[in-house]
């Protein structure tokens, strides 16, 4: 009779263990993507992919040199622009607002952020020989997807991870997650085909992603190719400016892909 009374409880708890499951499976994009305004609206570019408007904050130079910029789940790109042109001058900067992030059209999903991601670059490789490619934390995907299939000459990951799924088993390990997750941004598959020199700067203190991805993702660029440095003094959300590591795997990729740049030291 005990066991008959704990019965009710026990479908209780299943039920709700469901109801949790349901609802992660359901929401799941809004845990991913956190859509911001652009705090700076100027010198945007409007992409069209597939219909939608997608918009590019952009910093146009002359020249060879062009950074594509892919940012992480709640950042506007557009004050990161600011920081970026403060520190590569001689650089053309193409961000990527994702869907429903700064004026862009539509909903975020991996699908269709990889389709954006590939449209700048064919935009950008038109007007410039030398593609860096850069991203920071859930730009990790669309970064490593473009550096994989498109012709790129440096590749700069900030904060990353191996995949989003490796991040969600040990956020929400409790969760049938690799039941559960559609957007997996899987970057540790596709770094094997990745070309370019590629730097890695990890945050020793990210409670958002783990140092432990980051050596994951690095295990999986073919060898030799990819350096990392894991920064103590850095946490997830440090700005590029106040992170000197950061700072000097872009000023590295710029000089590699531009010999001309006068600016190669880290201030």
């Amino acid at each position: 009779m005990g066991a008959l009374r704990l019965l009710p409880l026990l479908a209780g708890g299943l039920a709700a263990y469901a109801a949790v499951a349901l609802w992660v499976r359901v929401q799941q994009r809004r845990l991913i993507y956190h859509p911001r305004p652009a705090a700076d609206p100027s010198g945007r570019l409007a992409l069209m992919v597939n219909g939608t408007r997608v918009m590019v904050s952009h910093r146009p130079h002359p020249g060879p040199c062009a950074l594509i910029y892919f940012g992480g789940n709640a950042e506007d790109v557009s004050v990161t622009r600011a920081e970026l042109a403060a520190l590569l001058p001689d650089t053309a900067l193409y961000l990527l607002h994702y869907r429903g992030y700064g004026g862009s059209d539509g909903s975020p999903n991996e699908r269709s952020l990889r389709a954006d991601a590939e449209a700048l670059h064919a935009l950008v490789a038109r007007r410039h020989p030398s593609v860096i490619v850069v991203g920071r934390s859930l730009g990790t995907g669309p970064a490593v997807h473009v550096a994989a299939s498109r012709p790129v000459v440096q590749l700069v990951l900030l904060v990353p991870f191996d995949s989003l799924l490796a991040v969600a088993r040990r956020a929400l390990a409790w969760l049938p997650v690799d039941l559960l997750l559609q957007d997996r941004w899987d970057a540790a598959a596709e770094a094997p085909q990745v070309r370019a020199p590629t730097r890695i700067v990890a945050a020793e203190r990210d409670a958002v992603v783990p140092p432990e991805h980051a050596v994951a993702l690095h295990r999986a660029f073919r060898e030799g190719l990819a350096e990392m440095v894991v920064d103590p003094e850095i946490a997830h959300t440090t700005p590029i400016s106040l992170s000197r590591s950061m700072r000097e795997a872009l000023l590295r990729a710029a000089s590699s892909a531009c010999p001309a740049s006068p600016r190669t030291q880290p201030r």
